[in-house]
């Protein structure tokens, strides 16, 4: 908690390709790559841990070790990287591959007995360097769409296997195979009025400066006139060759006449610093405007090591008789630039946009943690919950908790309850603290205790108490009371729940635990024949499906397979 006030960046300067080996490593893929994301790349809650290779929009494409070494971890899940291999290199690097379909036959086969040995089908399994030795070129698996995919690709990443801290893999080799000859776009620049005093163009609000492409490629503002601290910040974003998608960039360098004023370089991070990306981005202008503006400059420091030291934390002092020229240059990994340029001057000149900061009774400053209580609820946040200052909006109406809205981000969890003891004991299992988006409504994970229901969260919004009575809907797809399916390879089914979620499923056919895969985006349950446990003939089901608040449905029937050619 206390690393905001002691905090000392970790320059991101210095890293070059000659520290990872460049020929080491073949590529995961046998196409032309092409990237749908890149390292470090802005996401929601998180810089992008790897590159995304496009697979011609299209699953099934083999995938392949790019060294020898063994299958180190493997890990199913519905949701983040969905079936994932992690392969560890004698050369202390560890490479992931992601989104996958299947694996191998041998990887199959191996993580098969593992789902029947532990009866689930979301694992994460660590293996012995002798279970499943690879070696380079060795196919290992086929692309998919597994887990939060939003269509086929394959998500590629290289770690230090002893710290684990992610490695932008184009230092690896990857840049030779990706054609880039293109610089990067810059779409917009905001000027942040910082302090007290701070006007910028009028404006005490942060304000977008024009910028006019020039024919040498480069980028040009006319003269911005301002007084105060101020900070600058860039929507931008890069391009390559035979791709139409918008990557992240590479650096951000700032100089203020000619000095080196501040530096972001996607080389390497870790997992635990990656939902600082919420400090480093204009979050309120993320969640109201859906635009990803880097801020250059921060008021407060957080620990995120992709910025370098700086000895004014990119803040500009606009004082009288004073021009400041502010250039900002921007690469990506292929050496491909641009530069935007700024001039500053001083100008007393009135405001005509004041500031727009409603002030509620409830000033937050980060750093320290508070408790706030009316109508029933409470609300309880630690310490460095926020990144900023700030005043928050808390009010309760027709017993519903307003706690703020969404445009601030928070880093941790904080705890919500609220006191009502009129619930008979053999219904609260049916309540939980739900959170209001428009019209859609949110499950959080709630526990009971002496007449208080109590949520942690890292969402801001409206919380009222719910109630859930209503038992996942179950579908068959391909199911029929007496069917004879021996045409069919696998049985299919559709389940969904209305309020709290699918927490989980469990299959049994002739009374033994079947595995169902579960892909959330389509909502589907999959059980393959092929893992032998169908019978001949006659075959009992029965798929128990189970919510978040323990409401169950249970579905049984049976039919008719014969496995005989």
């Amino acid at each position: 908690m206390r690393q905001f006030l002691f905090f000392l960046f970790v320059a991101a300067v210095g890293h070059s390709q000659s520290h990872y080996p460049t020929d080491y490593f073949s590529s995961p893929l046998d196409i032309p790559l092409s990237l749908s994301g890149s390292f470090g790349e802005l996401r929601s809650n998180h810089f992008h841990s790897g590159l995304d290779f496009r697979t011609q929009q299209k699953e099934g494409l083999p995938v392949y070790a790019t060294a020898d070494g063994y299958v180190s971890r493997i890990k199913i899940s519905a949701f983040g990287y969905g079936k994932a291999l992690y392969i560890t290199h004698p050369n202390g690097y560890t490479s992931v591959y992601g989104h996958l379909l299947e694996m191998n036959p041998e990887i199959a086969a191996f993580l098969k007995q593992k789902h029947y040995e532990l009866q689930q089908f979301e694992v994460d399994l660590f293996l012995k360097p002798t279970d499943l030795p690879v070696k380079k070129g060795q196919q290992i698996a086929l692309s998919g769409n597994t887990g939060g995919s939003g269509g086929p690709h394959l998500h590629f990443e290289y770690r230090d296997t002893q710290t684990e801290k992610i490695i932008n893999p184009f230092y690896f080799g990857l840049d030779k195979l990706v054609v880039d000859t293109k610089p990067p776009v810059v779409a917009d620049i905001i000027v942040y009025p910082l302090s007290e005093d701070a006007v910028v163009n009028k404006s005490q609000q942060p304000i977008s400066v024009p910028i006019i492409k020039q024919k040498d490629g480069t980028y040009m503002a006319s003269s911005v006139l301002a007084r105060g601290e101020i900070g600058v910040g860039v929507h931008a974003y890069d391009v390559s060759d035979n791709s139409y998608g918008k990557n992240g960039l590479f650096k951000l360098k700032a100089t203020v006449n000619g000095t080196p004023s501040y530096e972001v370089d996607f080389t390497t991070f870790s997992y635990d610093e990656t939902r600082y990306i919420n400090a480093y981005l204009d979050y309120y202008r993320y969640k109201k405007m859906n635009q990803r503006v880097q801020r250059l400059f921060y008021t407060k420091p957080y620990p995120l090591s992709l910025i370098a030291q700086s000895k004014t934390n990119g803040v500009l002092k606009i004082e009288p008789n004073v021009t400041l020229h502010y250039q900002l240059e921007l690469s990506d990994f292929h050496g491909n630039k641009v530069w935007v340029t700024l001039p500053f001057k001083y100008s007393n000149q009135p405001v005509s946009i004041p500031k727009n900061q409603i002030q509620t009774p409830y000033h937050i400053k980060s750093e320290k943690e508070y408790r706030y209580e009316k109508e029933g609820f409470s609300v309880y946040f630690p310490e460095n919950t926020f990144y900023e200052n700030f005043y928050l909006k808390f009010n309760v109406t027709n017993q519903t908790l307003q706690l703020h809205d969404d445009s601030v981000a928070v880093h941790s969890n904080f705890s919500v309850s609220y006191f009502n003891d009129s619930i008979p004991e053999t219904e609260r299992h049916y309540y939980f603290l739900a959170t209001k988006v428009g019209s859609k409504i949110l499950y959080n994970a709630t526990k009971y205790k002496m007449g208080t229901f109590t949520t942690w969260t890292r969402n801001l919004g409206s919380f009222y108490l719910e109630q859930d009575k209503v038992a996942p809907l179950v579908k068959p797809v391909n199911v029929e009371s007496g069917k004879w399916m021996s045409k069919e390879k696998k049985l299919l089914f559709t389940i969904s729940d209305a309020l709290s979620g699918i927490k989980s499923y469990q299959g049994f056919l002739n009374g033994k635990w079947i595995l169902f895969d579960y892909d959330f985006k389509t909502q589907t349950l999959m059980h393959d024949f092929s893992d032998g446990i169908v019978e001949e003939g006659r075959n009992e089901l029965k798929l128990e499906v189970t919510d978040n608040l323990g409401n169950s449905t249970i579905f049984e029937t049976h039919f008719f397979r014969s496995q005989k050619p």
